[in-house]
């Protein structure tokens, strides 16, 4: 029984042919619980994670080339006939090249993960890398390994890679050019990642609008506005655009002019700029260096102090001017200190008879 012929092999063959697949997943088994069960426990007791990574990401790979090669040795013992075989061949040339390829990207990934991801969600550590330039690197990086391996692959089984790459090239020019704007954006996209001129959660100001860096993307980057609304930009006119990051802004500029009446004496006037000078200790966040107070101008109804002081990286731009101006009011009005308004004056004579 075992000798007749089904497809131009044995039985006897066949079966040989099966219990060797069947003893490929046998062993695949006993890798897994290898590495399970000995290995990751002599791994987990290193002080570095790399062997542990090396290990984990090599798993799958394993497995699958070792029925590939099971698969191949079956294959190989039996007559099959010769283009079959030859498919089978190439075949088996392929997927092990893109096994190989899919080691090698899953342990890219992996130590990107491990070792650079920590890095660029902590901004004091990596300071041109945050998250989503890190995913943007991460698909770069497969991008090429993945390239290449496919490129390895098509040249084992024969396939001229320098003419397909030259046809591509022409087809790619006919895209660039029915894609300008899209490539333009793309370009400005990774500008905006490289040169990091403001990240996401940022507050800016850039073609008249005004508000928080929700996303950027590769082809646009969106704001929300301070009215709530969502905008929409295209990266190249970012790339374009004078971009104000107010974000980054070390302190707050505030300016007051604050007239007091004519009546006010010189003691006066030099009481009101000391309590000016006097602000950083009054109320909190108010920055005591480069604090500028000035007798400025005359006006038409009023004697002018210049007013300029600085409110810290982290206090409230609404409370602190509102402290500040609150505190200039008690303190001038305890001091006796007028604020003018705008008022006339009307000096009548009187023509004797």
């Amino acid at each position: 029984m075992l000798e007749q012929s089904f497809y131009g092999n044995s039985l006897h063959d066949w079966l040989i042919s099966l219990i060797i697949i069947a003893a490929a997943f046998l062993l695949n088994k006993i890798i897994v619980l290898l590495n399970k069960h000995v290995i990751q426990r002599l791994t987990s007791k290193t002080k570095n994670r790399l062997d542990d990574i090396l290990f984990k990401m090599l798993e799958a790979p394993v497995l699958l080339g070792v029925i590939l090669f099971a698969i191949w040795i079956a294959a190989k013992r039996l007559e099959l006939g010769a283009p079959v075989e030859k498919a089978i061949y190439l075949s088996f040339r392929v997927l092990t090249v893109i096994n190989i390829t899919w080691f090698v990207a899953r342990l890219v990934n992996a130590l990107l993960e491990e070792y650079i991801a920590p890095k660029a969600a902590d901004k004091n550590t990596m300071k041109y890398l945050d998250n989503h330039l890190m995913s943007i690197l991460r698909r770069a990086v497969l991008a090429i390994i993945w390239s290449f391996g496919i490129i390895m692959a098509l040249n084992n089984v024969g396939v001229n890679v320098g003419t397909l790459i030259a046809g591509l090239s022409i087809g790619g020019l006919a895209f660039a050019l029915a894609a300008q704007d899209t490539i333009k954006n793309i370009y400005g996209g990774f500008t905006i990642f490289t040169d990091r001129p403001f990240r996401i959660g940022d507050r800016i100001k850039v073609d008249g609008f005004d508000g928080f860096v929700e996303e950027i993307g590769i082809r646009s980057t969106r704001i929300r506005t301070l009215e709530k609304r969502l905008v929409t930009i295209p990266n190249f006119k970012l790339v374009e655009a004078s971009v104000e990051n107010i974000s980054e802004e070390p302190l707050r500029r505030v300016l007051l002019k604050l007239g007091l009446t004519y009546n006010t004496s010189p003691v006066k006037m030099n009481e009101a700029m000391a309590i000016l000078k006097d602000m950083p200790n009054r109320v909190e966040n108010v920055e005591t260096k480069d604090i500028m107070v000035a007798f400025t101008d005359f006006t038409e109804y009023s004697l002018v102090i210049t007013f300029v002081y600085f409110i810290t990286k982290d206090a409230d731009v609404m409370e602190t001017p509102t402290k500040v101006n609150s505190e200039i009011l008690s303190a001038f009005n305890a001091a006796g200190l007028q604020f003018a308004f705008p008022t006339q004056t009307l000096y009548i004579e009187k023509e004797g008879k």
